[in-house]
């Protein structure tokens, strides 16, 4: 394991790093079904210490902390008890390999403490490398939700998958 890779729980602190990171990914389109950049209030409450948040992780480089990415667990009202919604980004550039397979491990884990027995991540069906992470983490499809359109009206489907935690 890449121990120049720390994972430990998002903090105040690190919004401004999460934000550049999110509205990078979000800038260069095709990527989230996020469409709008966030603000660092909107970061606090969607992904780090909002009512509906259960989890959330940044990955920092132990040398510089750095925030490499994050990752947060939500209650969804779509979904069932005891399940939860995952959201996970990566700093673009310079990309540095491992960092979603490490945020991963830990939120799997803290999933598991927390009592959670199912992780949703709904990805759209553009987004290739979504697809192929949460494949490699273990998630299996379940459902697409057919032609979700996109704020401009362009219909994109999207691929439900799901990580059974216990």
């Amino acid at each position: 394991m890449d121990e120049t890779i720390l994972v430990r729980p998002a903090t105040a602190a690190d919004l401004p790093a999460m934000c550049h990171i999110l509205n990078d990914i979000i800038d260069r389109g095709g990527m989230t079904a996020i469409e709008a950049r966030l603000s660092e209030a909107d970061m606090d409450l969607w992904f780090v210490s909002g009512d509906d948040v259960l989890l959330s992780h940044v990955a920092v480089e132990r040398a510089s902390g750095a925030v490499l990415g994050f990752q947060a667990v939500s209650r969804h009202p779509d979904l069932p008890v005891g399940w939860g919604d995952i959201a996970t980004f990566t700093r673009l550039e310079p990309y540095v390999p491992g960092v979603g397979r490490r945020l991963f491990a830990v939120t799997a884990e803290r999933a598991r403490q927390a009592g959670l027995s199912s992780i949703n991540a709904a990805i759209r069906a553009d987004n290739t490398s979504g697809l192929t992470y949460y494949a490699r983490m273990g998630f299996v499809a379940y459902r697409t939700l057919h032609a979700v359109p996109l704020r401009d009206g362009t219909p994109v489907d999207r691929i439900l998958k799901r990580y059974d935690v216990s």
